[in-house]
């Protein structure tokens, strides 16, 4: 909720933003990847609404 990634990546795939979020949790508690570094790099990278 911090930039808006993963509501704007729910929005993108038609999903239900809690979800999206729900997701990044799981894979930033797993440590899945490096999902911190990518949320820090899509917030960047995406334009704003």
């Amino acid at each position: 909720m911090l930039f808006g990634v993963c509501g704007g990546l729910a929005e993108h795939f038609n999903m239900d933003p809690t979800i999206m979020r729900l997701i990044f949790v799981l894979l930033t508690i797993f440590g899945v990847g490096t999902p911190v570094l990518i949320y820090i790099i899509m917030a960047i990278v995406m334009p704003a609404d």
